[in-house]
């Protein structure tokens, strides 16, 4: 303790820290409880809030007050129900009272149109991710939290069992910061080439990071908590990735067509199924594919003049580079550096092989317009010949947002050891390990909102109670 006040020390400055920090404060207010929070920030305050000061911010719900009913079984689903059932339910259950109250601090929810492909319905805070953190930050300084930023953990310290404080490095000095309980919400390790290479084999460690701040996320509040022994969760050889413009500089250049053409290698080969779900079904595995066994690390979307017709095409795109045209397709070959004669070779026995009616072809759902069984690999949906010069391609290369691996949290946010909450310390976000198999569409930013709110009511009332 520090005089008569007990204290939180929250790790991380995106969604989740930011609600869990203003949580705290809130709760220890409401109750008259002599508790400081302080949020503690690696970025400079011009760079700090993690990926959410990047992100679109979707966010599944229904409505603004309302999930959908198959919530919970879509989230084990998509975990191939390896996911906690209770985890994914106390996140139904809270969200849309968490987003009132982030409501109730001046960001407006508004139901966006979604790139092109329809899916499960989402809402999104207006203005995304960086109105969360200018808004979220604007409240917490108001509710009195004390922002550290240039300041790195390096350790939690441990008293009878129990949290008590925190090492820190800040300007090139290390000193204790007192911490009856911590939250970690500092996202996982997808900036730590290390810990890249270790999971996910040689070569992870130079994929791409969508956004410039992803590469503050290297698994520190991880270690911290391993070297207390917390219970590890979640698929460690996951993570989220998606396509991107290999020649965009921009943050998160997201290229989202290419289930609308074909995709190959520098040698001209297609080498898995553009269609075979709806784009965020198939963008992990794709990015990820391109990065670990294309040649060169790097794929080509190749389209015809069709995509300009498709309505709102452009909102699946959001590199600032146009794509590559050509009268041709020995001309596009020659410009993008792929095989010529093999890309001709394999855009003849994908048009042989669309025979359906291009028609019923429909970019936003799953249209089954199959392509012929003979074609190898197949194309399930939107499989229309590519014939119609201007011929259009964009380089594409896998671009990592998040891992999966992280620590076991209950659905209290308390972070586990041997079955058991580790006292004082709390978890929230990316850092948590509830992800298997492939990310759940627009739930990464819900959950931090959601876990970091619970987190910080949670630590605060561990203290007021004490």
């Amino acid at each position: 303790m520090s005089g008569n006040f007990r204290n939180i020390v929250v790790i991380g400055h995106g969604a989740a820290g930011l609600a869990a920090a203003l949580s705290a404060a809130e709760e220890a207010r409401r109750r008259g409880w002599p508790i400081k929070v302080t949020l503690a920030e690696k970025a400079a305050e011009g760079e700090a809030g993690g990926n959410t000061r990047w992100s679109p911010s979707y966010m599944r719900m229904a409505t603004p007050d309302r999930v959908e009913p198959s919530f919970v079984h879509d989230m084990l689903e998509a975990t191939t129900f390896q996911g906690d059932e209770t985890y994914f339910a106390r996140l139904a259950k809270e969200a849309p009272a968490t987003v009132r109250w982030i409501a109730s601090h001046g960001i407006e929810f508004i139901q966006p149109t979604y790139y092109l492909a329809k899916g499960p319905p989402r809402i999104q805070p207006s203005g995304g991710g960086p109105t969360i953190v200018k808004e979220l930050t604007r409240a917490a300084k108001k509710a009195d939290v004390v922002f550290r930023y240039d300041c790195v953990a390096q350790e939690i310290a441990i008293e009878d069992g129990r949290v008590a404080g925190l090492v820190v490095a800040q300007n090139g000095m290390r000193e204790t910061l007192l911490a009856d309980a911590i939250v970690l919400a500092c996202g996982g390790f997808q900036g730590n080439g290390e810990m890249m290479r270790i999971h996910f084999g040689e070569g992870a460690e130079t994929m791409r990071l969508i956004s410039p701040g992803t590469r503050f996320n290297t698994g520190d509040g991880i270690k911290m908590a391993m070297q207390l022994g917390a219970e590890l969760s979640g698929d460690w050889n996951g993570m989220h990735a998606e396509p991107i413009d290999a020649r965009s500089k921009n943050s998160a250049p997201v290229v989202l067509v290419y289930p609308y053409g074909i995709v190959v290698d520098k040698n001209g080969h297609r080498f898995f199924d553009e269609g075979r779900g709806l784009v965020h079904e198939t963008w992990e595995w794709f990015a990820r594919d391109t990065h670990f066994k294309a040649p060169g690390s790097i794929a080509f979307a190749i389209l015809d003049s069709r995509l300009l017709e498709i309505a709102d095409y452009q909102r699946a795109i959001r590199s600032d580079v146009l794509p590559v045209r050509s009268d041709t397709l020995a001309e596009l070959a020659k410009s993008i550096g792929v095989d010529a004669d093999n890309l001709a070779l394999t855009v003849a026995a994908y048009n042989a092989a669309c025979l359906g009616d291009p028609n019923i072809f429909d970019a936003t759902r799953c249209d089954g317009l199959v392509a012929a069984r003979t074609l190898q690999p197949p194309k399930s949906n939107w499989a229309r010949a590519i014939s119609l010069p201007p011929f259009l391609a964009f380089p594409l290369v896998g671009a990592i947002a998040y891992t999966f691996g992280g620590l076991a949290t209950d659905d209290h946010a308390r972070v586990m050891r041997n079955g058991a909450p580790i006292p004082g310390l709390f978890a929230a976000g990316e850092i948590t390990g509830h992800f298997y198999a492939a990310a759940p569409n627009a739930v990464s930013v819900l959950r931090a909102f959601v876990f970091g709110r619970i987190a910080g009511r949670e630590a605060a009332g561990d203290l007021g109670v004490r």
